[in-house]
């Protein structure tokens, strides 16, 4: 498996997540591909990088070296991966204290009431009967307890006959956020197969979730200041370019 290196240096490296590939393996029995079979392969001295035991995010941590931030297996583009631990407490760090901006590419259904503006809504976890979870702006007294502050910022760039593009600019790191953020104010993700619905088709030439992490920005471990970008996948770019767009 080849995953392209955007940026890399002694401290991290920045990679060009595809699309359908897992950030990591969700327990021990899931051999699924993942990008940290990847990062294991390829590095294999990063094995050691990781949360200490205990830790907030859960009881395998040795099953996310380097990981400082995770991609949903559907969503593509950048992810920041620490080799070193000092350089991963670091970049966890500056994830805590939200001082690294992300920037999402998302195609959504219809046309946005506002051409800016910012969804500022808390999201609790629910689950389907299917055992699917979601997350969900629709508090109460079953998920209020896990509920969590989410804000997410976004900006209309082009408006298709029955579609928009949308820069997303999420300003807390929550599972599924953006998704879940876009879905409340009425203009789900295309192709989302938890938040759009059966109602919203997902178009057959696409076939995959429309959201790309698109840019990072941050300071270094050193003290540098680094911006990355990622273009468009083929499959998204060659998409939208068959879309017409709405007239004006």
């Amino acid at each position: 498996m080849e995953i392209p290196i955007i940026y890399e240096d002694g401290d991290f490296l920045i990679i060009d997540k595809p699309s359908g590939l897992l950030t990591h393996p969700v327990n021990r029995e899931d051999k699924s591909p993942s990008v940290v079979g990847w990062v294991l392969e390829k590095y294999p001295e990063i094995a050691h990088v990781h949360d200490e035991y205990g830790a907030s995010v859960g009881e395998w941590v040795d099953l996310r070296p380097g990981i400082v931030h995770r991609l949903d297996r559907e969503t593509s583009g950048l992810l920041l991966i620490a080799k070193t631990q000092p350089s991963f407490n670091y970049l966890k760090n500056l994830f805590a204290e939200r001082k690294i901006k992300k920037s999402y590419l998302a195609l959504v259904y219809g046309h946005l009431k506002n051409q800016r503006g910012v969804i500022d809504a808390p999201l609790g976890k629910v689950v389907d009967r299917s055992g699917q979870g979601r997350q969900t702006t629709r508090i109460n007294a079953k998920n209020k307890l896990k509920e969590k502050a989410a804000v997410t910022e976004y900006e209309v760039h082009e408006e298709y006959l029955d579609y928009s593009l949308v820069e997303a600019r999420p300003q807390t790191g929550r599972t599924h956020q953006i998704r879940a953020h876009l879905k409340s104010i009425g203009h789900p993700v295309v192709c989302d197969r938890i938040y759009a619905g059966k109602k919203m088709v997902c178009p057959f030439e696409l076939g995959r979730l429309f959201l790309h992490a698109a840019k990072l920005s941050f300071v270094s471990p050193a003290g540098s200041a680094i911006t990355v970008e990622s273009d468009l996948p083929k499959e998204l770019d060659n998409f939208l370019q068959t879309l017409p767009k709405k007239q004006k």
